[in-house]
């Protein structure tokens, strides 16, 4: 179990950063570049995704109840647009030549470069106009490397770094 104190301290990098959902899907590993993403509560540990409703995303994340989450750090540009591009290839190519793992918990690809990474399991399901929102528990937080780099934000339409 996480603890309270590990839960907030990777609050800190992830409050406003690009992040990249994985989720395993048995043949394949489907993923998607989202910017909708925050922490609703420390203790349990919840968190909080937005995906459009009618995406491959949103079905197969509703099938599997478990995905991963990796928030982009500053030099991930590129990442996130190969993973917001339409009819792009399955996660796992995407990540070919990034370092990257299988989550213990969810078997989603964790990023190991990432700033942060999470394990999560829906707990609830809410639709909201166009979108569905997934409030999660977090199982696990993988370890990374990517903090010093500093993450990924996205502000009027494009990729930005803080700093």
């Amino acid at each position: 179990m996480i603890s309270a104190g590990e839960f907030t301290e990777a609050l800190a990098h992830f409050a406003t950063g690009v992040t990249v959902v994985t989720v395993a899907d048995g043949r394949d590993d489907i993923g998607s570049t989202i910017t909708a993403f925050a922490s609703i509560s420390v203790e349990p540990p919840l968190v909080m995704v937005s995906i459009t409703s009618t995406s491959y995303l949103a079905e197969v994340i509703d099938r599997r109840g478990r995905f991963a989450v990796n928030v982009l750090s500053a030099r991930q540009k590129a990442l996130a647009g190969r993973f917001a591009a339409a009819g792009r290839p399955s996660a796992r190519l995407l990540l070919a030549a990034e370092p990257h793992q299988r989550g213990e918990h969810t078997g989603a690809l964790v990023l190991t470069t990432a700033v942060a990474a999470l394990e999560c399991e829906v707990s609830q399901r809410v639709v909201a106009g166009d979108h569905t929102i997934y409030l999660a528990s977090v199982l696990a937080l993988p370890p990374v490397t990517g903090g010093a780099d500093g993450p990924l934000i996205r502000y009027t339409s494009r990729y930005r770094t803080l700093g």
